[in-house]
Parts: structure tokens; C-alpha cells; sequence
């Protein structure tokens, strides 16, 4: 996490009317108590009016707002929506990232609007993602990021078990299954499998360069093309 985005939460976890512990907001941005305390104090000196006391913590002085979002109410619900989708089908690094996200809008968000945070009608069912596929999820996403191969045992619908390396390019999701978009090196060609049929995914050291005609666009391209 950038310290400009540390900084930011930090003044989003704190309230107006109760303290919060050091230790606390150390857990919850995941780092030590001395960076809260140099954090805090780099606040503090910046204008930001935090007060403290010992054995109790930090808490925001009475007045001081941060600038609220425009947001209209089917914007917020779209927002919401969109997050809420990616806590419940994605891996634990992009929910934990909507998660945040909730929180720094509804930190800012103006008066007439929070309520709207809880009662949203739309709700996202947490089931169609299971604990390996959001695992996989993962390290297929940082491998993207990253332009590294990938490879993995998949086990095709009739059960036969093949062995792949491959060149990651995108994941799709279809309503009830997440799958990789690749150029499989066996194959020597584009293929798409499901993260539900992986086995032992594993991201490797070597990497792949962008190749004319091996492209995500090259893919969607071709996609498109079919008639």
C-alpha cells in the first residue's frame, strides 16, 4: 500500500466521537504500531487535527470533514452493487480491496446518502466462487500483471487430465464460472479453461513477452470475427 493511500484511511478510521487504539489501526492497515505513530504525527503536522490520549488513542477533533463525494442515489447503488459483486466472486486481495473502497465512501459520503450504504435492495450472493478457484484467481491475476507463464494440471469434462503451460492474458466471468483466456503453448494457439478444473496452479519464473497475434486483442478479435 502506497503511504499517500495509508495516510488516507488512517484519517477515514478515525471518528469524531470515540477513540481509536494504535494497536487497532495497525491491524487494520496491516503494519506497526510505530508507523501509526509516525504516520499520526506526519498528520498532525500536515493540519490534519487529531487528538490523543494516553491508553486510549486517536480521535478526529469535532469540525473537521473531509470533502464529501458527488454521488447521486442510483450512482451509489451501482457503486455498491459493483463492489459487493467483487467481495463475493473474486479472490481475497480484490475483496479486501472493495471492502476498503466501501469504507472511504461511506467515510465521505454526504448525510442524505450513508443510509442508502445499508440498505441497499440489491444483494450479491457469496456462493458461486469456491476457496480454490479465488485461489487460483490470484495468482493467475498477478501473473497477468506481471506477464509470467503459468502452468497447471486441467482435467477436461470427460475427465481426462492434461498438463499445461501457458501464457495468461485475461479472466472472464460467465454467471457461474470464472475462466483464463491463454495461449497455451501445447496447443500452440488460444484456449480458455475453467478455474474450477485447475489443479496445482503454479506462477513461473519465466515470463512471456507481448507477441503479434497471441494478444488478448488478437483474441478478441478473433472472437469477434466468428460469426
Amino acid at each position: 500500500m502506497r503511504r499517500a493511500d495509508r495516510l488516507f484511511q488512517i484519517i477515514q478510521l478515525l471518528h469524531h466521537d470515540r477513540f481509536v487504539t494504535a494497536r487497532t489501526l495497525a491491524d487494520a492497515l496491516e503494519v506497526s504500531e510505530r508507523t501509526i505513530y509516525r504516520d499520526v504525527q506526519d498528520l498532525s503536522a500536515s493540519g490534519v487535527p487529531i487528538s490523543s490520549e494516553t491508553g486510549m488513542g486517536y480521535r478526529l477533533m469535532k469540525g473537521f470533514q473531509v470533502p464529501p463525494l458527488m454521488f447521486n442515489e442510483e450512482e451509489l447503488a451501482a457503486l455498491l452493487l459493483g463492489a459487493r459483486m467483487v467481495q463475493a466472486w473474486t479472490d481475497k486481495d480484490l475483496a479486501k480491496s472493495a471492502f476498503h473502497a466501501l469504507k472511504k465512501i461511506a467515510a465521505v459520503l454526504p448525510e442524505h446518502l450513508k443510509p442508502e450504504i445499508e440498505s441497499s435492495a440489491i444483494h450479491v450472493p457469496d456462493f458461486p466462487v469456491d476457496h480454490i478457484t479465488s485461489e487460483w484467481m490470484l495468482i493467475l491475476r498477478r501473473a497477468i500483471k506481471g506477464k509470467a507463464k503459468v502452468s497447471y494440471a486441467y482435467v477436461r469434462e470427460d475427465r481426462e487430465r492434461s498438463y499445461r503451460t501457458v501464457h495468461p492474458l485475461g479472466l472472464f466471468y460467465w454467471g457461474k464460472v470464472w475462466t483464463l483466456v491463454a495461449w497455451c503453448e501445447l496447443r500452440s494457439d488460444f484456449r480458455h479453461f475453467r478455474l474450477d478444473r485447475m489443479e496445482s496452479v503454479e506462477a513461473l519464473s519465466q515470463g512471456f513477452k507481448k507477441t503479434a497475434g497471441q494478444g488478448l486483442d488478437d483474441y478478441l478479435r478473433t472472437v469477434c470475427s466468428d460469426p
